[in-house]
């Protein structure tokens, strides 16, 4: 029975190298790291003015203060994102399948879609949000709701839809035309091809980027605050007018950063594990 394998001393002499290698990066990182936030803020907390932005927006009381009527206002920016999401992806990829669809029968919804592509994404967001959620309610259409919430949605579902549509749109594209010759060599139909070769195959590749949006999205929730909705940013606007202080805004900032960095975290690392795996299989 042979002995277990074990490295030699050579081996065992790289290993070592590189642990202290690995060691002396994370120290000097960690050092420079350190000595540049330490050196940004004491050059805050020294400055003439820090005393009295200090009181203005990071005062504990009115954090403390403003914190019931922030948390319940951005229970509506949650509830918003959480319903705008999945009906954004559905509309996004439905106006991307029509701005590739190659019939003719379907030249008029191919200009539709390119049309409603060019406008919203022409359109600021925040003004898109102001004009649906003032207008529609004012045209009192039978059937529909008049909620001004309502409306700052289907602004943010129109806005968002024309970027994620032109994701998904560049993620058909980029799958190579061989791939549709295979399915045809199938028989399968360009419709078959689409649902079960095309459109699977580009999801896992705009995967990334699509979740940048829904980051983006986590944030501009906030705009509906500019149609008067009770959100977390109306709250703390609010709060702040009557006080004069500007905590509560800080206040909502932290929120949304524990809403929108885990996110931010996983977009980041399901893009270094794509990466690698596109450079496995690339050897």
């Amino acid at each position: 029975m042979t002995d277990a394998w074990s490295p030699s001393k050579r081996e065992r002499e790289r290993r070592g190298i590189r642990r202290r290698r690995r060691l002396q990066s994370v120290l000097v990182a960690t050092t420079l790291t350190v000595v540049v936030f330490a050196g940004l803020g004491l050059a805050i907390v020294s400055s003439p003015g820090w005393p009295s932005v200090k009181d203005l927006f990071f005062n504990e009381f009115h954090a403390r203060e403003s914190f019931p009527a922030v948390r319940d206002g951005f229970w509506v920016n949650v509830k918003l994102f959480l319903i705008c999401e999945p009906v954004i992806l559905v509309l996004g990829l439905a106006v991307a399948l029509a701005r590739t669809a190659r019939s003719a029968y379907l030249v008029p919804v191919r200009l539709l879609a390119a049309l409603y592509t060019d406008v919203f994404r022409g359109i600021p967001t925040i003004l898109l949000v102001v004009l649906l959620a003032f207008g529609m309610p004012a045209l009192q259409l039978q059937g529909i709701p008049n909620s001004a919430l309502f409306w700052a949605g289907v602004a943010l579902v129109l806005s968002y839809g024309a970027y994620v549509a032109e994701v998904f749109r560049a993620g058909i594209d980029s799958i190579h035309p061989s791939q549709i010759a295979s399915a045809e060599a199938l028989a399968l139909s360009r419709a078959q091809a689409l649902r079960f070769v095309v459109v699977p195959q580009a999801v896992r590749r705009v995967l990334p980027p699509l979740l940048n949006d829904f980051v983006s999205l986590q944030k501009d929730t906030a705009l509906v605050a500019a149609a008067g909705i009770l959100d977390a940013v109306f709250a703390a606007r609010d709060y702040g007018n009557f006080n004069f202080n500007y905590t509560p805004l800080v206040v909502v900032a932290c929120f949304f950063i524990v809403m929108t960095v885990p996110l931010a975290r996983f977009t980041d690392w399901l893009q270094r594990r794509y990466a690698e795996r596109e450079r496995a299989g690339a050897r």
